[in-house]
């Protein structure tokens, strides 16, 4: 299948302000060390629309830039850009009056993908993804050198036309973590669906987007050290997101339904609770269940891990409502913490391997959110370290959460067919997001030999009914 795609037109998008939509004050804000660590990355994603009720082109591409156009007024330091001042030191967001006006705008191509509506739709529907045909349906952001912008939109028609229509977006990870984005891309696409003044509406959480609440004694000294390793050569910026190595991996995604969930938490907590001595085992939440599957299949599946003593499993944390005073969510900014699960790899691969990834989950969590005297971010010092200290031939990182309820971006012609998140930040990565009725999307990145192998093994135990002791089979 060509993954051709020809740019028919690029444009740029300004803020424009609504009545009764109060923006906030410009200015720029100093990048926090959590940002930071994050600055040579970009979060891609990928939205595939298809059905009657969709526009023809022109009107999907008007509909999307007038309401991308108020949507920005509101989070104003996406119209501006990521620079550096050489006299502190910092890197900031600067959306002054200046940088706003000097700037074009946000980037906005219009393309054209040669396959045709047919073709479209099988990328849609596949559950083996197209990296080259995806990666081709996003926008490059142009972030090798500060300042830079922070976001760029791309929507993508197919050849002749077909009622089908491809969005893609690019935000700098400095800028926005994925609850962040998710914020975002909520706000605009309810403004594309009910007008601008669904973002003036009582319950709409206003962005916030000073860096001040993210604490720690040695702030500074954080912020050099973490420049120092992963922006050395400032204002250049090395790219960390999608290396040529990694977007080679075979990619796929997986549907886990609600009540297969039900049953992967039921055969967990049976689990847990036969190796189990005096308390009774927690249960688990979703994303711990379902990060347990996915992270004992892998070890199941990578021959590099058949003869390793461990395992390694990295989840990113969501700290906004940990942190004393908390941020709250409509901090806009990053705010995750890096926690790093360890599993002895052949207790992975037996027949409580999933349990024995959950009660290592959940350990993790708490040695790395609950337990630092001083709170989640009192141990920074020693984040860098620390990653670098786990053997990546045998680490599995889980990114994104099943609580992004990304079916729900609706623009104004329905709920997406496909959601991906195109660029990718490890070699064997695995990626959440909340699908339809309760169900769990997990799209897995991997070798191809390997992915294979998970494939076979991505499935839910067996669990037995409390009434009769017979197996029920959940998938």
């Amino acid at each position: 299948m060509s993954s051709q795609v020809r740019v028919l037109n690029i444009s740029h998008v300004r803020p424009v302000e609504t009545d009764g939509v109060s923006p906030p004050r410009q200015g720029e804000h100093k990048l926090s060390f959590m940002d930071l660590l994050q600055i040579s990355k970009t979060i891609q994603r990928l939205f595939f629309f298809d059905g009657p009720d969709l526009p023809p082109f022109p009107l999907v591409v008007s509909a999307l830039r007038s309401s991308l156009a108020a949507t920005l007024a509101v989070f104003l330091p996406l119209a501006g850009e990521l620079a550096f001042r050489p006299g502190s030191g910092d890197v900031v967001i600067d959306f002054s009056p200046a940088a706003v006006s000097r700037s074009p705008g946000v980037k906005f191509v219009e393309a054209e993908f040669a396959g045709g509506a047919d073709a479209m739709r099988r990328l849609a529907r596949d559950d083996e993804h197209d990296a080259e045909a995806f990666a081709r349906l996003v926008p490059e952001l142009e972030a090798r050198r500060l300042p830079a912008p922070v976001l760029a939109v791309q929507a993508t028609r197919p050849a002749g036309g077909g009622g089908a229509v491809a969005v893609g977006v690019s935000i700098g990870h400095a800028v926005a973590d994925g609850h962040a984005v998710w914020q975002f891309l909520s706000a605009w696409s309810t403004a594309s669906r009910e007008g601008p003044g669904s973002l003036a509406a009582p319950g709409f959480v206003r962005p916030t987007f000073d860096r001040a609440g993210i604490r720690h004694p040695k702030s500074a000294e954080l912020v050099r050290t973490v420049l120092s390793r992963v922006a050395p050569a400032l204002p250049l910026l090395r790219s960390a997101s999608s290396k040529p190595e990694i977007m080679q991996q075979s990619r796929r995604t997986f549907l886990l339904r609600a009540d297969e969930i039900r049953s992967l938490k039921q055969h967990i907590l049976e689990q847990s609770g036969a190796g189990s001595r005096g308390e009774p085992p927690k249960p688990p939440s979703t994303y711990v269940a379902v990060s347990s599957l996915a992270w004992a299949s892998i070890t199941r599946a990578t021959p590099a891990m058949l003869d390793a003593n461990d395992a390694h499993l990295m989840v990113s944390a969501d700290c906004r409502s940990r942190l004393r005073p908390p941020l709250g969510d409509g901090f806009f900014g990053t705010c995750v913490k890096a926690c790093y699960a360890r599993a002895g790899a052949g207790d992975l691969r037996g027949g409580a391997g999933v349990a024995r990834a959950a009660a290592a989950i959940q350990r993790a969590i708490r040695a790395y959110l609950e337990e630092p005297e001083g709170g989640p971010l009192s141990d920074a010092e020693g984040w860098v370290a620390a990653y670098g200290a786990v053997p990546k031939e045998r680490l599995v990182t889980v990114g994104s959460s099943n609580r992004f309820a990304a079916y729900e971006t609706d623009f104004g012609w329905g709920a997406p067919s496909r959601v991906e998140l195109v660029s990718l930040f490890a070699a064997r990565m695995v990626t959440l997001l909340g699908a339809r009725d309760g169900g769990v999307q997990v799209s897995v990145a991997l070798d191809g030999a390997t992915m294979d192998a998970f494939a076979a093994n991505f499935a839910v135990p067996a669990v037995r009914t409390a009434a009769a002791g017979a197996v029920s089979v959940a998938r």
